[in-house]
């Protein structure tokens, strides 16, 4: 409950108190108090309202009891104490309070990578080390961006307000990015015993239907929107009723939600005609996911047409993530071998290389090849790289039924 309610709450604390640091602090004690309380009195009707007024209530502690430091902290405390409660503002260009933030967090003189790694950490509700895992980088690596982000807002005097509709566009990439990190989070989950976490998929969804409503039209706002329907529709197949790991082709496909598929579809195409021709990374997945989701069985997938979809999405998006995919397409098809060389000439310092989707990849392709030494050996990497409960199980079966194929009894 309270991670699901921390999001909202420190985006107005952000707002009210007009410092990272302070709202963070505030939450902190308000969540101390929560756990502490509620156990004995039950969770409050309005949980966001309670953490919000009993954060404003630490804030304004905290504030008097450091007034001796200076002018500084008795005029935050004097802030604080005569400021009302946030209530949305129908003369911004939205009244959400999150996205409200997360425009505002994502300020251009901030790099994109700190821009979207803040939001996710103060607003997005992600930890340090979910966000790490994220951007493929060390937790510590993360954690030192993360200051370094809070520290320039400080020095530079970045305000903390929303910014004009001439102002948008510069920060829209960036905001598509964190809503899209937010999805990928709640999809498949960084770390845990929980696969999927359904509350952070409708959370994302929400806040790109606002979207939406604020740049009709924007191609990429709808691709997004669309991508995160069309996954989300096959959102309850991903694992069985014990929790084990569903794979696409494996899913059972009358259980989808045809009504996000059909909405979905539709927001695509509209995506794809105000593109001009010239998708962009979100139009291109968003097109993607489309043909996984029309396909009524497994078989009737259209791997080249993805196939090809993925090769425009390299030239628009090169990294090592969508090679990968794209190598997974290409093995389906053109047959595993031209995937494999794909995966091949992924770069092996890049950090993709060090995750257990790179690793589960090879995997499978030298299963397929009948390489079942190398497949193994390549599926033990993925299983102790594995950050899941659900994908440790499903990669312990496969290296499992690796190792006996490549080391038979009697032999």
């Amino acid at each position: 409950m309270l991670r699901e309610e921390r999001g909202l709450v420190l985006a107005s604390l952000i707002r009210s108190l007009g410092d990272f640091d302070q709202a963070e602090d505030a939450l902190q004690d308000a969540a101390v108090a929560a756990l502490e309380h509620w156990p004995r009195v039950g969770i409050p009707d309005r949980p966001a309202a309670w953490l919000l007024t009993a954060a404003r209530r630490k804030a304004i502690d905290r504030a008097r009891r450091e007034k001796a430091r200076g002018e500084k902290e008795e005029g935050a405390a004097r802030a604080v104490e005569e400021s009302p409660s946030p209530e949305p503002d129908d003369s911004a260009p939205f009244a959400d309070e999150r996205l409200r933030l997360m425009f505002t967090c994502c300020h251009p003189a901030l790099s994109e990578d700190a821009r979207v790694a803040l939001t996710l950490r103060t607003l997005g509700g992600l930890t340090t080390p979910e966000i790490a895992r994220a951007f493929l980088v060390p937790e510590a690596t993360m954690a030192q961006r993360l200051v370094r982000a809070t520290r320039k807002i400080k020095q530079a005097g970045i305000p903390y307000r929303v910014p004009s509709a001439a102002q948008l566009p510069e920060r829209l990439l960036a905001v598509l990015a964190v809503v899209y990190l937010v999805f990928n989070e709640g999809y498949s989950a960084s770390a845990g015993d929980t696969f999927v976490r359904r509350e952070l998929c409708a959370e994302a969804i929400r806040l790109g239907r606002l979207l939406a409503e604020l740049v009709p039209g924007e191609s990429e706002v709808t691709g997004l929107l669309g991508l995160m329907l069309l996954h989300d529709a096959r959102r309850s197949t991903r694992v069985d009723d014990r929790g084990d790991l569903v794979l696409l082709p494996d899913q059972d496909r009358s259980q989808w939600d045809n009504g996000q598929i059909a909405e979905g579809v539709t927001l695509v195409e509209a995506a794809l005609r105000g593109s001009l021709g010239h998708p962009g990374r979100y139009a291109l997945q968003a097109a993607i996911a489309a043909l996984h989701a029309e396909a009524a069985v497994a078989a009737d997938t259209d791997w080249p047409q993805i196939a090809a979809l993925y090769g425009e999405l390299e030239r628009v998006l090169p990294t090592p993530v969508v090679t990968l995919n794209q190598a997974v397409a290409v093995a389906m098809a053109d047959g595993p071998a031209a995937g494999l060389a794909l995966v091949d000439q992924i770069d092996a310092d890049v950090p993709l290389t060090r995750t257990h989707l790179f690793h589960a990849t090879r995997a499978d392709l030298l299963r397929r090849l009948g390489q079942h030494a190398a497949s193994a050996a390549a599926y033990e990497v993925a299983y102790e790289l594995a950050p899941t409960a659900a994908e440790r199980a499903f990669l312990g079966r496969r290296l499992t039924e690796a190792r006996a194929v490549a080391s038979p009894p009697g032999l």
